[in-house]
């Protein structure tokens, strides 16, 4: 099934644009990272104790605030799980408290103070706690590295298997595609202050498969019509491989983001997070492909001209 029939689009007489945008949204996260909101992390990675609470009618915030307060609990956060009103209200809250109230020496300390400010306060109201979620600071930080180390070795594995497959500078320009829809979405969850936990790893994982995914079927067909389109430059080539493959990836890339917008804005505050940085990372890993790998790739070949050198080819061949 074809979008787009005859498409002769100049995706690379748009560079400066395309590279104006991601200058935007990289350099923004970064400052939010350096200087705003920092990194937000979730329990999981910071250390502390998340108490998911039930009660039989929505609670009033305020009063739920005020009962943390008067049993000295400090620093806690309260998000509402699920909507509030209507038939499918679900009236639970999820109490966040720092990694200070629930360290290595006494994990429970945090769940025996929410739970006695909460039979204080609403044992009228009536509640119950359906779920809790502890994690020290030692097991937090391994949590980070463990993250930080799976995120580099995808990269790194994919680096060489393009090399293998194609030639290094497509290993090395879909890298770099992958590690600026990375830095977007990471950049996104600091300038919204989201919390970024193991499921939104797990997301940014995915995202990462999924947007090599995308820049290998371009450069699969950039491969294809080198080998028979002799005449034409590289960047012609280029630009006609990618309006090639725009109904595929309009089509694998906006079902999919369908389905993750739905998750988003109907899956719930468990989810919001994962979704989220599908979210974010479908739609800029979908566009890197276009406007980040390709344009390095025709960068690095007419670099490679202006040297006197001829453009290397994948499975290294060579283009006269």
């Amino acid at each position: 099934m074809e979008l787009f029939r005859q498409t002769n689009i100049d995706w690379l007489g748009k560079k400066w644009f395309f590279l104006g945008f991601s200058l935007i949204f990289s350099v923004a996260g970064v400052l939010s990272m350096l200087f705003w909101h920092g990194i937000p992390k979730g329990v999981d990675f910071k250390g502390g104790t998340a108490i998911r609470v039930k009660f039989d009618s929505a609670p009033n915030e305020d009063h739920l605030r005020s009962a943390m307060d008067r049993a000295g609990i400090k620093d806690f956060r309260i998000q509402r799980i699920g909507s509030a009103v209507g038939e499918n209200a679900v009236n639970e809250e999820m109490i966040s408290l720092p990694e200070s109230t629930a360290s290595d020496a006494n994990h429970d300390a945090g769940r025996a103070a929410v739970q006695s400010a909460l039979t204080s306060n609403f044992h009228d109201t009536g509640f119950s706690i359906q779920q809790v979620e502890i994690v020290g600071p030692t097991a937090g930080k391994q949590l980070q590295k463990q993250a930080l180390y799976a995120t580099l070795y995808s990269l790194v594995g994919m680096l060489v298997y393009l090399w293998f497959r194609f030639e290094l500078i497509y290993g090395v320009a879909a890298v770099v595609a992958v590690f600026h829809d990375t830095l977007i979405t990471v950049g996104a969850f600091s300038l919204t202050n989201q919390e970024i936990t193991l499921t939104v790893i797990a997301a940014i994982l995915t995202l990462i498969g999924y947007s090599m995914n995308d820049t290998v079927v371009v450069f699969d067909r950039i491969r294809e019509n080198l080998a028979l389109s002799r005449r034409e430059t590289l960047s012609e080539v280029v630009n006609r491989s990618i309006n090639q493959t725009l109904s595929r990836t309009v089509l694998s890339s906006g079902l999919t983001f369908l389905t993750v917008l739905c998750i988003f804005l109907f899956g719930g505050e468990v989810l919001h997070g994962f979704s989220f940085a599908l979210v974010i990372g479908i739609l800029i890993g979908t566009y890197s492909s276009i406007a980040v790998a390709a344009p390095m790739l025709v960068a690095y070949q007419d670099w490679r001209a202006s040297k006197g050198k001829r453009a290397t080819l994948p499975a290294g061949r060579v283009r006269a």
